[in-house]
């Protein structure tokens, strides 16, 4: 793996699409991703079930759900106030080496906390600490991981990349939660820490055994003062970055509170019980894993695919806040978390492919962040108007917000780039598209 010195640095990238390609696994065939990717299977399996275990051992020895929120927030907070100094030092440092640090300092995090719960010494000020220190882990685990998937593909697969990253992901998503609960039951939850701790070394070996030679050599930033300003006016300097950012971080913070909803509808608009949250969580999975691994087929990450597949969402979520019956609304979370992946997908390869590799790391930090910290600032907004105004006008709210921010952002991406709205028919069918202002003018002269 190239060190960062005496080497060109790569050029940087214009926001062009990559080739399209006709596999929708077509970047497993590369080894260094296949080896990352198994690496993911079996973590990601023991991080959903650390989390699930997490949380019930915290209840357990608490009685409080307050308690079980702050453990989740402890985990999401270094991210907040950190995230942008993870992305500096992800720039600076060999990834490859950074995820190595980081994925073992998880492990020995789970392991400590499968030592204290098995050995029946667990405090709970125990596990808040291990919350906090993961937290701490992922601030560089997490913009090194979306960055070195470029070094690890080359920029033709790296749609696809992300897009099989997603659905290793929500796989996990499906899996972990339900062999958490099989282990918390029969066996406690001490095993479920335990097979976390003990899963980074799939991940730990899979990066040992890459071949350096095969890497994308991407420069290394030097160190050096303002770096973070530096990264910071990039992203401003350039719309493409900063618009989809900011959709992102709209749809984080309104659209995708479903923990609040999802219980509320089940409880108290359908009064169905614990079986119908769970088969919204899953229909929802079940979706979002549809929606990645349609992704990795389509191979382009398109401006206009971001924004219809965000108003798509807004508007099936605002749908599904006035569902009459459970049954619609269980077979509305399917489409609704396969829109919300693409986005989440279709975003991530946009700024991914729009970055200059020498300031990946802090543009994915400021990514994430945004991603990941709509959730803290959303959740008590969404909770406070379902409280006042009930669960449907929440959900509502959340759909709207998602819809018209996609919208106003459509605009604002279409007067940067000299584009006018073209409506229209072609074939005896309607259209609604962006044309250069020429080409918009063109067609009003042939009318």
């Amino acid at each position: 793996m190239s060190t960062g010195t005496g080497t060109p640095s790569a050029p940087a990238p214009t926001p062009t699409t990559p080739t399209r390609t006709s596999s929708m696994f077509s970047s497993l065939k590369i080894r260094n991703y296949r080896l990352f990717f198994l690496g993911q299977v079996v973590s990601n399996t023991g991080t959903w079930m650390q989390r699930i275990a997490q949380d019930w051992l915290v209840l357990s020895l608490t009685g409080s759900a307050t308690a079980v929120g702050f453990t989740t927030a402890l985990q999401f907070l270094p991210m907040l106030l950190f995230g942008l100094y993870g992305g500096v030092l992800v720039d600076r440092l060999p990834k490859r080496r950074t995820l190595l640090f980081t994925q073992s300092s998880m492990a020995v995090t789970g392991l400590a906390l499968a030592a204290l719960t098995l050995t029946g010494h667990v405090q709970v000020w125990h596990v808040y600490l291990a919350a906090f220190l993961v937290g701490l882990a992922t601030v560089v685990d997490n913009p090194a991981r979306q960055s070195f998937v470029t070094e690890m593909v080359g920029r033709e697969q790296l749609q696809n990349a992300v897009s099989l990253n997603s659905a290793n992901f929500q796989s996990a998503r499906l899996v972990g939660p339900a062999v958490a609960g099989l282990m918390i039951t029969g066996v406690g939850t001490g095993w479920a820490f335990l097979f976390n701790g003990l899963s980074f070394v799939a991940p730990i070996a899979g990066l040992l055994l890459m071949r350096s030679r095969e890497l994308h050599v991407v420069e290394r930033a030097p160190r050096g003062k303002g770096q973070l300003r530096e990264g910071l006016r990039y992203v401003a300097g350039r719309p493409e970055l900063i618009w989809t950012i900011a959709l992102v971080g709209f749809i984080g913070t309104f659209g995708f509170n479903f923990p609040v909803y999802l219980s509320a509808f089940a409880d108290d608009v359908f009064h169905a019980g614990a079986g119908s949250y769970s088969l919204f969580n899953t229909l929802m999975a079940v979706g979002s894993l549809a929606g990645a691994l349609l992704a990795a087929r389509r191979g382009t990450a398109r401006m206009r695919v971001l924004i219809m597949a965000a108003v798509t969402f807004g508007v099936l979520e605002t749908v599904a806040a006035l569902a009459p019956s459970l049954w619609l609304f269980a077979l509305l979370m399917a489409p609704i978390g396969m829109f919300g992946m693409t986005v989440n997908v279709t975003a991530n390869t946009s700024v991914q492919m729009a970055t200059d590799p020498a300031m990946r790391g802090r543009v994915m930090a400021l990514y994430m962040m945004v991603f990941m910290g709509g959730s803290p600032v959303g959740a008590p907004i969404a909770g406070w108007i379902t409280d006042a105004y009930g669960v449907r006008a929440g959900l509502a709210v959340g759909g709207v917000i998602s819809a018209l921010a996609a919208t106003a952002i459509a605009l604002v991406l279409a007067r940067v780039g000299g584009l006018r709205l073209s409506v229209g028919w072609n074939g005896g069918h309607p259209h609604v598209r962006f044309v250069p202002r020429e080409r918009r003018e063109e067609l009003t002269a042939a009318a």
